[in-house]
C-alpha cells in the first residue's frame, strides 16, 4: 500500500479495487476521502435531476439517478465502513448498531401510531410518536458512536484483521 496516494486515489479505491471486500483494514484516509467523493457525487446528481426535472419521481423525494447511485455505492460503502472498524480492532458487526434502534422505532412506534389511528385515539398516536422518537434518538446516538469509531486512529501493527492498511508506515497527517 502506498501511503503517498492522492485524495482521488483514496476516494476511488473502495469502488475500483475493493468493491465488495469486507476483509482487511481501511485507513481513515480511505474512508473519509470516499465519503467526501460520495457527498459530491450525490450533490451533483441531485442538481442534474433538478435541472432535468426528475428530482422527485420516486417516493416524491428521489430521482432515478440518485437511486442508481445509491444502489451502485451501497456495497462498497458498507465494505469500507467494516474495514475501517477492523482497523480500530472492532468487529464489522458494529456497523449495525444504528440500524437496530431505527427498525425498533419504526416497528414499535409505527405500530402504536397505527393502532391509535385505528381506534381514533389521539393519545395512542402520540404515544407511538413518543416511542418512535425515543428510538430515533437512540439511533442518532449510535450514529455518533460509529462516527467516533471511524475517526479513531487504527491499531499500530497487525491486529486480528490483518496488517496495517498503510503497510506499517506512519503518516501523521492521516
Amino acid at each position: 500500500m502506498n501511503p503517498n496516494m492522492t485524495p482521488v486515489d483514496w476516494a476511488k479505491r473502495p469502488i475500483v479495487e475493493k468493491y465488495a471486500d469486507f476483509t482487511g483494514r481501511a485507513s481513515r484516509s480511505e474512508l473519509w476521502w470516499y465519503v467526501l467523493a460520495l457527498v459530491v457525487a450525490f450533490v451533483v446528481v441531485r442538481i442534474v435531476e433538478s435541472i432535468v426535472g426528475i428530482g422527485h419521481m420516486i417516493f416524491y423525494s428521489y430521482g432515478p439517478l440518485t437511486i442508481l447511485l445509491w444502489l451502485a455505492t451501497i456495497v462498497p460503502s458498507i465494505a469500507v465502513g467494516i474495514r475501517r472498524l477492523h482497523d480500530t480492532d472492532r468487529s464489522g458487526w458494529w456497523i449495525l448498531l444504528p440500524i437496530v434502534p431505527y427498525c425498533l422505532g419504526l416497528v414499535l412506534g409505527g405500530g402504536a401510531m397505527m393502532a391509535g389511528a385505528a381506534t381514533g385515539s389521539g393519545a395512542g398516536m402520540m404515544a407511538g410518536a413518543g416511542i418512535a422518537g425515543i428510538f430515533m434518538l437512540l439511533a442518532f446516538v449510535a450514529d455518533i458512536v460509529i462516527i467516533i469509531f471511524y475517526a479513531l486512529p487504527g491499531t499500530a501493527g497487525d491486529n486480528r484483521y490483518g496488517p496495517p492498511p498503510l503497510g506499517g508506515a506512519t503518516v501523521p497527517a492521516e
